[in-house]
């Protein structure tokens, strides 16, 4: 942003200091980007929503937020651990069509969630509890049930109290901080261990003493993929770009100790898919994939087709990072390394805001793809190419500008950076 507005030879600190100070309220951004957002969808469909966690590598010890984090993309072999930040992000789903189909996924809530500051050796009993009690308070799964409480009230604020919030989860938030603390109004989807213990309702109850809730024990979801007792069934989905047929088995009415009485389950049992690298290769076999949901009335096709998008938000991780710059900002203090990456994320998605209101599906607009790296038919804008028809699109009202000859001068006055041109600059990279 610094050097796009020709400011990068000169003192910066102004600049940092607008976050520094909050100065900038972000929460008031993403509030833009979620009423937006609901706006693109059909009055009568449900929102559906992806919660995950993310980390941000930082190399200053003295960064505040910051601990050893276990690396994500670590050898399954060994653990890793990185110097990060941990934030956690919840996006929202924006179907491109009907079901099934294609979706796109912006970021309506970016929060810092930093650990608990573990105490010095010599600390007294009262700091030691105070240290257990942060750190109970400030675990993954706690801060997720408040995101997703913060956003159903959100959702109220903004007249949408009908409307119904699907959330899906990986396997590290479908435990029971999560599934009891789900407001009204929201159902969750998530992965389950395969010898999770499920039960039916208590049909029977007993003559003396409290309610019997839990009847009997049904198999494990790893004995009902295996059992032929129970039959598959064909469900279709839109993933990796094309139109799937899944096998699946469901199980209702089911009832779990980690979510309690509360929530009447569906149980989902995906069969792995079979593909091939290439051609003449032998069939590899995916993982099969275990999904609870908190409510047994919804339709199938529509809870597998939310879970598969969810892969939206690892996109968003990466796109973020890599193309936004997230995280990539020099600044240590406690209010600054809160607000400036959800600026960034903010920002980020405004820009997935506007490519889906303006050119869901690929037209002779877009600026062509090299030859090595052709689009397919069906393929949706990439981050990078709607930062490059922005570019494109902005420089090109300005007819007065002269590019020619940008880079010899932009080369000749590199070592005097004193008396180089900020607009020159500007110009050179905005034209990357």
């Amino acid at each position: 942003m610094l050097t796009a507005s020709g400011k990068q030879f000169i003192d910066w600190s102004s600049s940092y200091r607008i976050f520094e100070k909050e100065r900038v309220d972000t929460e008031k951004l993403f509030d833009v980007a979620l009423r937006n957002g609901l706006q693109c969808l059909p009055s009568d469909e449900i929102a559906v929503a992806h919660l995950d966690d993310t980390l941000l590598k930082k190399s200053g010890r003295k960064v505040a937020g910051t601990a050893w984090r276990r690396d994500p993309l670590g050898p399954p072999f060994h653990t890793n651990f990185i110097w990060a930040q941990r934030f956690i992000q919840i996006s929202l789903a924006l179907p491109q069509g009907t079901n099934p189909c294609q979706s796109r996924s912006i970021p309506v809530d970016f929060y810092h969630c930093p650990s608990a500051k573990k105490p010095k050796p010599k600390a007294n009993h009262q700091e030691l509890k105070n240290f257990r009690e942060q750190k109970r308070i400030l675990k993954m799964s706690k801060q997720g049930a408040s995101r997703i409480q913060h956003l159903r009230r959100k959702l109220n604020d903004l007249g949408e109290q009908k409307k119904q919030l699907l959330v899906s989860v990986d396997g590290s938030y479908t435990n029971a901080s999560v599934l009891k603390s789900l407001p009204d109004g929201v159902t969750l989807i998530g992965r389950v261990r395969k010898d999770a213990k499920f039960y039916q309702p208590a049909q029977e109850q007993n003559q003396f003493g409290r309610r019997k809730i839990y009847g009997h024990r049904i198999p494990t979801p790893e004995q009902i993929r295996q059992s032929p007792s129970f039959e598959w069934q064909k469900v279709k989905g839109w993933a990796t770009g094309k139109l799937h047929t899944f096998n699946v088995k469901i199980v209702r009415n089911l009832l779990w100790r980690a979510a309690g009485e509360k929530h009447n389950l569906t149980l989902i049992i995906i069969r792995p898919l079979g593909y091939r690298l290439t051609k003449n290769s032998k069939t590899i076999y995916k993982q099969p994939a275990y999904l609870i949901h908190t409510n047994s009335d919804q339709s199938v096709e529509k809870l597998i087709q939310a879970y598969l998008w969810r892969w939206e938000i690892e996109v968003n991780f990466r796109e973020e990072k890599t193309l936004i710059g997230c995280g990539q900002s020099q600044v240590r203090t406690e209010k600054a390394v809160k607000n400036l990456p959800a600026f960034v994320t903010a920002m980020y998605a405004f820009i997935n805001l506007a490519a889906h209101k303006a050119c869901r599906q690929r037209t002779q607009q877009l600026l062509p793809r090299p030859k090595w790296y052709p689009a397919k038919a069906e393929q949706r804008i990439t981050g990078s190419e709607m930062i490059n028809l922005f570019r494109c699109q902005y420089w090109f009202d300005k007819p007065h500008l002269n590019f020619s000859g940008f880079v010899k001068n932009e080369y000749h006055i590199q070592t005097h950076k004193k008396i180089s041109n900020p607009f020159t600059a500007a110009i050179s990279y905005a034209r990357k």
